[in-house]
């Protein structure tokens, strides 16, 4: 059933994932692990939401995000040497290398499997905001502090692709993410310099 906010339409699935992603990120931002369980839930609401809208890479990346959410979840809470909480750290320039390298091969391979095997209109955009979200994810799950530059360049992409597929709400909700990002960064960078426990949440 459609949902009528202002100028545009939504669903209620849709609404109900726009509010737990952005839990999702506050709790990133703040260091709560609690934000792993928010995103697990959001995964799941917008793998459905992805499927309706044929972005197949983005519905396949929510189930990776489920996954990858329950291995950050476990790193945030005993993921250093010592099993103590995991802090605030940053890519060396290899990992930097690594890291985008892994985003242009991951772009490779979705977007050829997407042109071959789904009806997608969107091959390309969708593997490239797709595997960049992969690399997002993974460096948030070791608080890499590059996982928020990933997160700014994906986010500003994403609003065009949803706006484009006519997902208002979604379009909206990445500006936000944009926003928000951007607040991580800053946030995050005060951090490196005090073992990643400054603004650390239950």
């Amino acid at each position: 059933m459609p949902l009528h906010l202002a100028v545009f339409a939504t669903t209620p699935l849709e609404l109900l994932s726009f509010l737990l992603s952005v839990a999702t990120v506050w709790f990133n931002i703040r260091q709560s692990h609690w934000g792993w369980l928010f995103a697990i839930i959001s995964s799941a609401t917008y793998g459905l939401v992805f499927f309706g809208s044929r972005l197949y890479g983005d519905m396949g990346l929510q189930l990776v995000f489920i996954a990858v959410s329950i291995f950050g979840w476990y790193q945030w809470l005993h993921g250093d040497d010592s099993h103590d909480k995991l802090p605030v750290t940053s890519l060396d320039t290899r990992g930097r290398w690594t890291a985008a390298a892994a985003w242009l091969g991951g772009f490779a391979v979705l977007a050829w499997f997407l042109k071959t095997y789904t009806d997608t209109d969107v091959p390309n955009s969708d593997g490239f905001l797709t595997a960049g979200s992969l690399v997002g994810q993974l460096l948030l799950s070791r608080k890499k502090i590059e996982n928020w530059h990933v997160w700014i360049i994906v986010d500003i992409l994403y609003v065009a692709l949803y706006l484009h597929k006519n997902l208002i709400l979604t379009a909206i909700l990445y500006g936000v993410f944009v926003g928000m990002a951007v607040i991580g960064l800053r946030a995050w960078s005060g951090d490196t310099h005090t073992g990643g426990r400054r603004l650390a949440m239950e």
